[in-house]
This record gives structure tokens, sequence and C-alpha cells, in this order.
């Protein structure tokens, strides 16, 4: 296996190359696109949420560098379902260049067309379900019914030339599913008796012994939980689990509470889904949030936003009173109907210990088992493997333990050590001839959003933002007469973020003013040497005496 950081060379003939840009080694950002024949096809389009060392970011994209002076050769974009982590990325891959249609089943579509409403943008839509089969350019698409934490998720069985792709999506095989509807394993036989050259399989419980509990263990949690409290509830939950707010709208009405409905997203899906029949709503049950909040403590129920710890979610704002409708207060339960995604329990936590001090019962999964995972754990993936039967496999959607756990689960199922591909996020993969190898990398970094821009902040400007916010920053001003290049003001020294007093900078000011006396430099002197000398003075006496490492600004006027 060449080294992943080689640049690929061009694809060979009648070879299917395939590039994750996102998902592969995290849990976000999902993103691949394919290559046969001089045509792409792109599988999802998703972000991910910034973590602790990313401050300021809003979202995370993929990269779409290597789709850029190609827009013209995407025959289409397949969404398997409508989870932020696939399709939150659209938006930001049409503003860049995208003319292709967007492919997905009938509610995926209508949570992305709400969302691309908001940007005020538009594409051409082109509405799938399962048991369909559609030709992109050379690439012919056979959808596949699975089960998830959504309606509507697809596989996809992409067939060319170069042999047929087998991708899961997110999935889980609960055999009792709410909707009733199930990951159609008998398409899935029906595949592996063709042949399956590669497989891309989600890996996100590969390293979770056993079977995912089905959903419908959760109603009657809740109904208990609910009934047990004695005033107001507030139930945090991903907006897009339609299955999960059904449960929460029939607890509702169980226990006799009438339900408010808080956070755009979450009013947004919920009005979605019910248009398009996903979700059943008792007749009066929902009210307006004024209404709700006019009735007693044990007759409301509120559905918000927020089960990741995000600060501008509603639950965040609840805790910390910035809400415009609810505050939190002594006697109110919270129940997370929801998992954690790695990376978020920090912020998560922070929010629980907050209400823990206010006087509020947090309910989680590790006080009553209210939520399940809408991935499928390591019973149900060697299930899929003994059914698919691939050639060639190539785990995705998971960190590294992850992917190493799915990876061993095939090795089980009689998958060659050598045909199975660990991968990372860029890593090129050509399938030709029956065997699929790593060919070499392109760019797959993060993209971020921030505000407004849309990659204008890297990895400098997070770094310097991580030395703001950890050791704060010195700054020194310094007048040198422009004719002879003398001193004739200074140093002014000032800080922010490092000392509340002034006294430790009174130390700076003299070592800097010594060592622009006493160190050799050119006559007059060069302002860019005096920059450095400043500069290495304020390092060396901060890093000596106070073991910090602040950011260093220096100014030097010239008269």
């Amino acid at each position: 296996m060449p080294p992943f950081d080689e640049e690929p060379p061009p694809l060979p003939p009648g070879f299917l190359r395939v590039i994750p840009l996102g998902g592969v080694g995290e849990i976000g950002r999902n993103m691949a696109v394919l290559e046969h024949e001089g045509r792409l096809l792109v599988i999802d389009c998703g972000v991910l949420f910034p973590e602790e060392h990313q401050p300021g970011v809003d979202l995370v994209l993929p990269d779409f560098s290597h789709l850029h002076g190609r827009w013209d050769d995407v025959e289409a974009v397949l969404l398997t379902h409508g989870h932020e982590d696939h399709i939150g990325g659209v938006p930001y891959l049409l503003e860049a260049g995208l003319r292709a249609p967007l492919v997905g089943s009938r509610f995926t579509l209508g949570l992305l067309d709400a969302k691309l409403t908001e940007r005020r943008l538009d594409s051409t839509m082109h509405e799938v379900r399962s048991g369909q089969t559609v030709t992109f350019g050379p690439f012919t698409c056979e959808f596949v019914a699975v089960n998830h934490s959504i309606p509507d998720a697809l596989a996809v069985a992409v067939t060319t030339s170069a042999g047929t792709l087998f991708h899961t999506g997110d999935f889980k095989a609960d055999l009792t599913p709410l909707d009733n509807r199930l990951t159609d394993m008998a398409s899935f036989y029906r595949f592996g008796e063709r042949g399956v050259d590669l497989l891309l399989s989600d890996s996100t419980n590969a390293d979770v012994p056993g079977f995912v509990t089905t959903e419908r263990d959760i109603g009657p949690v809740l109904d208990r939980v609910v009934g047990e409290a004695s005033g107001r509830v507030f139930v945090v939950c991903t907006s897009s689990h339609v299955h999960r707010i059904q449960q929460v709208l029939n607890t509702a009405r169980n226990s006799e509470r009438h339900v408010a409905v808080v956070g755009r997203s979450m009013v947004r899906n919920v009005r979605i889904a019910e248009e398009l029949g996903y979700l059943s709503v008792p007749p009066g049950l929902v009210l307006s949030v004024d209404d709700v909040d006019k009735l007693p403590a044990d007759r409301m129920l509120v559905l918000c936003t927020g089960s990741q710890g995000e600060p501008g979610a509603a639950l965040s704002r609840m805790v910390t009173g910035q809400h415009r409708d609810f505050a939190l207060m002594e006697g109110d339960t919270v129940i997370f109907a929801s998992s954690l995604i790695p990376g978020n329990e920090s912020a998560v936590y922070r929010l629980i210990d907050r209400m823990a001090y206010a006087g509020v019962d947090v309910i989680t999964r590790q006080q009553a088992p209210i939520h399940v995972s809408g991935h499928a754990a390591a019973g149900e993936l060697t299930a899929v493997l003994t059914a698919l039967r691939p050639r060639n496999f190539m785990p995705v959607h998971g960190e590294g333990r992850h992917l190493r756990a799915h990876a061993k689960l095939a090795m089980r199922t009689g998958v060659p050590q050598d045909r199975i591909i660990i991968a990372r996020d860029g890593v090129v993969v050509d399938l030709g001839d029956g065997k699929a190898s790593v060919v070499g990398q392109v760019p797959a970094g993060f993209t971020y959003v921030d505000g407004g821009g849309v990659g204008d902040v890297g990895e400098e400007s997070l770094r310097d933002r991580l030395i703001l916010g950890e050791e704060g920053f010195i700054s020194a001003v310094v007048v040198v007469e422009s004719r002879t290049g003398r001193v004739v003001a200074g140093p002014e020294i000032s800080a922010r973020g490092f000392a509340d007093e002034d006294e430790p900078l009174d130390d700076i000011r003299q070592r800097v003013a010594d060592d622009i006396t006493n160190t050799p430099h050119s006559e007059p002197v060069d302002p860019d040497e005096l920059r450095r000398i400043i500069r290495r003075s304020i390092g060396s006496q901060v890093n000596r005496v106070h073991r910090r490492r602040p950011m260093i600004l220096v100014y030097v006027v010239e008269t």
C-alpha cells in the first residue's frame, strides 16, 4: 500500500475511484466522491460540529477543493438520509458551484428544501424510494430501505463497469421499528448473490457487542419518567429524530400534559414531518408557548433542542436565563432523550452541573433507558457482512477505533485482510479487476464556517484564538525617530488576559528597556530588527518568570 500522502495517478480506464472527503476517522462531515469514465457521483455532504479546540467556529465542512473546476462532471449528489452530518453541507456545496441534482427520499428532500429556502438557494431535486433504480451517467444506482433514527433512510448500490459499490449509509436492524420500516435484509442478500465488489459500511457502533435495543422499549420508560415528575418537564432530543418526537408526544398525551415545541430546527422539522405524514400530532396536544406557560407545572411539557450542549440552542439558553420564554428552576425535570456525539461531552456535562446546582432533576441514559442508538452494533454489522459478502471492504462513518473494530468483524466473516482498507479522509481508493487499492491522497482538511465566512479561518487563526483564550496577549509600543532611528518614547507595555494587576508588567517593561539599550543592533536601528529584539525580550521574561506563552504584538512607530 503506497503512502497516504502521495498524489494519485490518473484513473485507469474501466476503474472506479472512491474518495472519502469526510466521515472516515471522525463521526460527522460525511462525504464520498466516486469517479468513473470521467464523471463524478457524490454520496452525502454533511457537517461536523466544532469542538472546544475550534473556538468561534460555527460548522466544519468537508474540503471541496477536489471538486473545483469539475462541477460540470458531477452527475448527482445522493443523500442517504436527512441528518445534519449527511446533508448539512449541501447549501455550501451549492454556493461553491454545484449544479447537479440532489437525490434523496421524500423526507430527506423535505428537510433539505426547507434548509435551502432559508438560505434562498435553489436546486433540482430528484425524489427516490426504496426499490427504485436510477441511472446517472455511468452510475446505476439502486436504493434500499434501511432503518435509522430518522425516517426514509436509504442504502445505495452503485453499479459501474468496474463493479458494484454498496454504501449502507447510517443504519441499524431494529426488528420492531416504530414506523414498521425494516432494514431490507432480503435485498442485502440479493446483492450479495449478485456480487458486491466494495462495501462502505457504517462503523459507529462496531465496538459495541450484540444488537441495538428496539425503539419500542423507549415508550414505556418515557411514560414512567414523565409520570413520576411533579413539575415542569423538558424533553431534549435531536430535532430530526421523528420517531422519538412521536414517542414524546404520545407520552405527553398519556400523562395529560400539553406540549410546547421550542427551538427553530425543532419547530421546522415537526412541521415538515407532520405535513409529509411522518408524524401524527393528536389534535389540541401542541399549544403555543404562551398557552403552555399558563398551565399548571404538572400539565406542561416542553420539547426542545440542545441535546449536544450547543451554546445557541434552546436548552443552553434556558439554563443561562437567556431564553425569552422559559428559564429552568428548582422542581423542573430535564430528560435527555438522545445520545452524546463524541466531542460534546464536556459541554453537556457543564450544562447538567449548572442544572443540578439550580435544583433541576436531570435524566440521561445513565439514569433510565430513554434512548437507543440509531447505529448497528457488532451483531447487526456481522449479519450485513455475511449477507453482502463483499470482495473488498472499507469501513466508514467512525473514528479510528470504530473502523478497526469493524475491520476485525469483516475478517471474521471471511473478508481477506489484504482486501480491507482502513482509510482516512482524502485517501484515494481505486477499484478494478476485483481489487480495491489505495493509490494516493487528495486534500481533505477542515473548512471552517465562521459567521458569514466560509474558509476564511484556518488552522493558524484557530491556534491564535486558542493562545489568546488560554494565555492572553501582551502588546508593546515604542516610538523611534525616523531620521536617526533613536528610541524617543516607550516601551509602553499593556496586556489583556494575562494578569489582573499591572505590577507584573513593570518587570517586563524594564527588561525590554534594558534589552533595547544593551543588545547590539545596527545604527540607525532598523524597525524590523527592533521588533525582533522586543518580542524576544518579552517572550524570554514571561516564560522565565511566569511560565506563560502569550501572544506578543509589537508596534514600532516612526516619527
